[in-house]
């Protein structure tokens, strides 16, 4: 069997030598159908990958809840209620939702910060430690708010990297004083240039951030404007949402189906738009790229085609001497793989080539006004790609070589040894 496979390949070698320049220009069409496949893959990929990290620098798992109106009546309360949460709420939802890994209230306000002639209006929020987990708030000069600050009450700031441009342009901003309303606050850290969706109250790039202890020197804090809940697990931030408006209107006897009572959003409802968006534009950059190389399919059929009536004498010849007709299948369809997997591996180098050298391509820097490269789409070419790629690579091969063979096969041998 292996010596047969062997002698069908050396014959479909020395037939393609036959025609050198008509196999060249057959092989050219697979090249250029399987680097187009491969390339609108890997910009698929790319995007998606830019967008998944856009999402990510707003949490990788978060709910922000608001306090609300009832819509409702429950308990022999009136609908259209004020609901207004404290610290003590809180602590209490928090201690009855096991679901629940940390949670931090969250005080705002948009108050104009000075440093020597320079000012600049912000949101100054007002947060608890463990927010910079949650948030995922990365310093890229100084620290992050510790425990010591909140616990202290110290006055420490924490800027956007926006902020820090407008207050101090290229100058280093930690250690240095900055004034809210009056009050000193000392610059611990500079956040490292955020790019992310789902922001609420402003992007966090511009924005500060404080104790929340210390943002009471400011404003009255007694009622946080929101609360920021962490899940113990990205599966349960449904279910975490739902113990805490439970615990919540057990507290302020409201129902806990009334939506208007308790709104919010969660990293949960911004990932199938994510998902949604980004796997329909792989699909579809598949299905163009499928389109482009079945083009080249098609050439190759064509080619097969004429080949076979070329090379009718010669079928003839071979089935009178004993091939049987899958051995003449075999032979032209053997012929259409080899020029498929040929193609399809220079393909693959050309696609690789061509990712080199296109550099970053600006796609997200403009909407955040960002020059770093951190918004810009990078081609890559994975291997989970090339293994896709080449699976319908193969699919085009042996439809376009099966018309061809199977027309081969066919042939009378007493009429194909008649053809001049």
């Amino acid at each position: 069997m292996a010596g047969m496979i062997a002698e069908i390949l050396r014959q479909d070698w020395d037939s393609l030598l036959l025609s050198p320049t008509r196999s060249i220009l057959t092989m050219l069409c697979i090249v250029w159908g399987i680097a187009a496949v491969t390339l609108l893959m890997s910009s698929g990929s790319g995007f998606r990958q830019l967008m998944l990290g856009v999402f990510q620098n707003f949490s990788k798992s978060a709910i922000i809840m608001f306090p609300g109106q009832t819509s409702e009546q429950a308990g022999g309360e009136r609908a259209g209620r004020r609901i207004r949460f404290e610290i003590a709420d809180l602590d209490v939802a928090k201690a009855e939702s096991p679901l629940i890994k940390q949670l931090c209230p969250e005080t705002i306000r948009r108050l104009p910060l000075s440093y020597q002639e320079r000012v600049v209006t912000v949101n100054v929020r007002g947060v608890c430690y463990e927010y910079g987990e949650i948030r995922s708030e990365r310093p890229l000069e100084g620290r992050w708010i510790s425990p010591e600050d909140v616990s202290e009450r110290r006055r420490v700031v924490f800027m956007g990297d926006w902020v820090k441009k407008k207050l101090f342009s290229g100058r280093p901003a930690v250690n240095e004083t900055i004034t809210i309303q009056g009050i000193r606050f000392n610059v611990i850290g500079v956040m490292d240039k955020k790019l992310s969706f789902g922001n609420y109250y402003g992007p966090d790039d511009r924005s500060v951030f404080i104790p929340y202890g210390s943002a009471g020197e400011l404003w009255n804090t007694r009622y946080p404007t929101n609360a920021v809940l962490q899940p113990i697990s990205p599966l349960f931030e449904k279910q975490a949402e739902l113990q805490f408006r439970e615990a919540m209107a057990r507290r302020f006897n409201f129902n806990p189906s009334d939506k208007r009572a308790i709104t919010g959003f969660g990293t949960s409802n911004l990932r199938p738009i994510i998902d949604g968006l980004t796997i329909g534009l792989q699909v579809l950059l598949l299905f163009i790229g499928a389109l482009t190389l079945a083009i080249g399919g098609i050439g190759l059929m064509n080619i097969l085609l004429v080949s076979v009536n070329e090379r009718t004498r010669e079928i003839g010849l071979r089935r009178a001497l004993g091939a049987r007709r899958w051995h003449i299948a075999l032979q032209f369809l053997a012929e259409a793989l080899v020029l498929t997997l040929a193609g399809g591996i220079l393909g693959v180098g050309l696609s690789y080539a061509i990712t080199w050298m296109i550099p970053p391509m600006p796609m997200l820097g403009g909407l955040f006004e960002d020059t770093s490269g951190k918004g810009d789409l990078v081609l890559r070419v994975q291997l989970s790609t090339v293994g896709i790629s080449f699976l319908v690579l193969m699919l085009v091969g042996i439809t376009s070589g099966l018309i061809p063979a199977m027309q081969a096969a066919r042939l009378d041998p007493t009429e194909a040894l008649r053809t001049e």
